[in-house]
């Protein structure tokens, strides 16, 4: 049975990233699993760069077994790239963090193998009973009909609305106090704030049922 690990923002913190992969490859065993990172790896945490390329040598380990989403934090920086979005607003959001990470003066200077892989990061992941996305959905509009602005930042009235939609709903993008998951009926929140000093949480699903059978988690 095919055992899925999904894993909230990290935000640079790499060494939060390997404790808590290492915990899933002992939790997995001999049984085939997958991962479906939720986006964010990006800025804030002084280590962006690397983890950057441990997802990337992780992809190239586990072909097919590695999903990693989008999150706002990559769209900032490609846009700052690319310049469509102005420096001083990714840099107040953490960008600095990931230059120093790269030892870079600008975003438009990172390795270029890193910026395609970036670019490259879908949105969305559906594996027919969860929707993995990095921020949440539009309520209002079918899964498959989102905007992509959305699915990267809504926050509100994603978060206090209650509808089914008939997938759960699994992200990441709004930080949590106090270390704890956040499952409600439509949705699963999974970022514990591991760059504010939280932990970094993986929860756990497997093919047969919906919500997770457990979480997963580093300091």
């Amino acid at each position: 049975m095919l055992v899925t690990y999904a894993i909230g923002d990290v935000h640079g913190a790499l060494h939060k990233l390997q404790a808590l992969f290492a915990r899933c490859e002992d939790h997995a065993a001999n049984r085939a699993h997958k991962y479906v990172f939720l986006g964010d790896y990006i800025d804030r945490g002084s280590e962006s760069a690397e983890v950057v390329q441990f997802l990337i040598t992780l992809q190239a380990k586990m072909p097919g077994s590695v999903v990693a989403l989008m999150g706002n934090h990559e769209a900032m920086l490609l846009a700052v790239a690319d310049g469509t979005m102005s420096a001083e607003d990714w840099l107040w959001q953490g960008g600095a963090a990931t230059l120093r990470s790269y030892d870079v003066a600008a975003a438009a200077e990172l390795p270029r193998g890193h910026r395609d892989w970036l670019r490259a990061l879908p949105l969305t992941h559906d594996d027919g009973r969860r929707f993995f996305v990095h921020a949440g959905v539009d309520p209002r509009l079918p899964l498959d009909a989102q905007n992509d602005a959305d699915l990267l930042w809504i926050r509100e009235p994603f978060l206090t609305d209650h509808r089914d939609y008939g997938r759960l709903i699994v992200h990441g993008h709004t930080p949590l106090a106090g270390g704890v998951p956040d499952l409600r009926s439509n949705r699963l929140n999974v970022d514990t704030g591991a760059v504010f000093g939280g932990p970094l949480t993986a929860a756990v699903f497997v093919e047969d049922a919906t919500p997770p059978i457990a979480f997963l988690q580093a300091e």
